[in-house]
């Protein structure tokens, strides 16, 4: 996904002998593991794209930037909220099929969007995004290598006796800037879905 800047936290790296080590923020740290908690329904500022998400999600996440830092009330700066998508589709469906939701939360104040240019193939919108229960876990790397991580998480919560319930959602902690892609093998992602109770 080779969209613009992705904001938010700030990490500092060390090297390994093998390897690069990421340096995860310390709240996130837990997140190794999969774990199970609730989590308060959001309000979200959502950009919604239609397509393969490294052309789509450029074009959707330079929008919902601009739009984001005209809401004066937002944070910004290093107190700005991690950026995150929802995918309400299938992910083994063709890329050009995707839809992404991607988003940025914003205070419950917030009622109107900032006047803005309507582009085509992108709907901006405000909506409240539900949670309750749900499952999620860290991911460090290349987007496209998630599939063991989501099976992780699945089996993990199956487990507990939760079925993962809607779509998948990331929430972007580290990953492409303004500057380029940089190293996808840096990229630190929380995945996450919302769960119900096996039947």
């Amino acid at each position: 996904m080779n969209y613009v800047c992705l904001g938010g936290v700030t990490l500092a790296l060390w090297s390994a002998p093998l390897a690069a080590q990421v340096a995860v923020p310390p709240e996130l740290e837990h997140l190794h593991e999969p774990q199970l908690t609730t989590r308060p329904a959001e309000r979200m500022l959502v950009v919604e794209a239609q397509g393969d998400p490294r052309i789509a999600g450029a074009a959707a996440f330079g929008l919902l930037f601009q739009l984001y830092y005209q809401i004066p009330a937002t944070a910004k700066g290093p107190q700005q909220p991690a950026p995150r998508a929802r995918w309400p589709v299938a992910l083994s469906r063709p890329r050009s099929e995707w839809i992404g939701r991607y988003a940025m939360p914003v205070p419950e104040t917030v009622q109107t969007l900032p006047p803005h240019t309507t582009t085509p193939g992108l709907h901006a919108s405000l909506t409240t995004w539900e949670y309750g229960t749900i499952a999620e876990i860290l991911h460090i790397g290349p987007y496209d290598q998630e599939a063991p991580t989501v099976e992780r998480l699945r089996t993990f919560a199956e487990s507990q006796g939760y079925r993962l319930a809607t779509e998948h959602e990331e929430e972007y902690v580290r990953g492409p800037t303004a500057a380029g892609p940089g190293d996808p093998a840096q990229y630190i992602t929380v995945l996450r879905y919302r769960v119900a109770k096996q039947q």
